[in-house]
């Protein structure tokens, strides 16, 4: 897969919807009905960090979810793309980006947004044909004010600025030209997964969907 290629498919993927629900799911059980209770409130692009044992697992379970995009991240070697791949990941998410990361992803032809902090890793991405990436950590590298700030003279890339965002601020990064959509994980707090109050977490995605942009 090309850069370029793998860049607008990750495109679409962030035009799905105002908001990528950022997920950190420890028990298995519960990917299926949080998967179906986010889809019903508007958000079928679902990312998966890959920060707990059971993150593969959730990533099968979710995957069987009609109109779920399921996308894994926090991806950081070779062998975490290919075990999202396997796991039924059609997109992946990076924190930052390394020559060996987008090597094995085009390898194995799962679409990456690529994690950018500043002018320079966007334009450097770009230059290898990356026209979509994610900006993060967002708010610590200046929010909504820096994304614009790179966007006036990078305006060929656009972005998912993940970390940090919330609510709160996320109509802010989503008014921006350069901006695709957001990800955040509040749109599944840990406290309503636990209890499994998926009225609750719907009602949030449609919050989340309702975003303008």
């Amino acid at each position: 897969m090309t850069p370029e290629h793998a860049s607008e498919l990750a495109a679409k993927v962030c035009l799905l919807a105002p908001v990528v629900p950022v997920l950190v799911v420890d028990d298995a059980t519960l990917a299926g009905p949080l998967a179906q209770a986010l889809v019903d409130g508007g958000l079928p692009a679902l990312e998966v960090t890959l920060r707990t044992p059971a993150a593969l697992d959730v990533i099968r379970e979710m995957a069987k979810i009609d109109g779920g995009v399921v996308g894994a991240g926090t991806l950081l070697t070779e062998k975490d793309v290919e075990a999202a791949k396997e796991a039924g990941a059609t997109f992946g998410v990076s924190p930052g980006a390394t020559d060996r990361l987008l090597d094995a992803c085009e390898a194995n032809d799962l679409p990456l947004l690529p994690g950018a902090a500043t002018a320079t890793e966007a334009m450097r991405l770009l230059e290898r044909g990356y026209t979509t990436q994610k900006f993060f950590p967002a708010e610590a590298n200046g929010g909504a004010p820096a994304l614009k700030g790179i966007g006036a003279p990078i305006p060929q890339v656009k972005f998912c600025p993940t970390g940090g965002v919330s609510l709160s601020n996320a109509r802010e990064y989503l008014s921006l030209s350069n901006t695709l959509c957001v990800g955040g994980s509040w749109v599944a707090p840990k406290d309503l997964v636990a209890a499994g109050d998926w009225a609750g977490i719907t009602a949030l995605a449609k919050e989340a969907a309702a975003l303008p942009r």
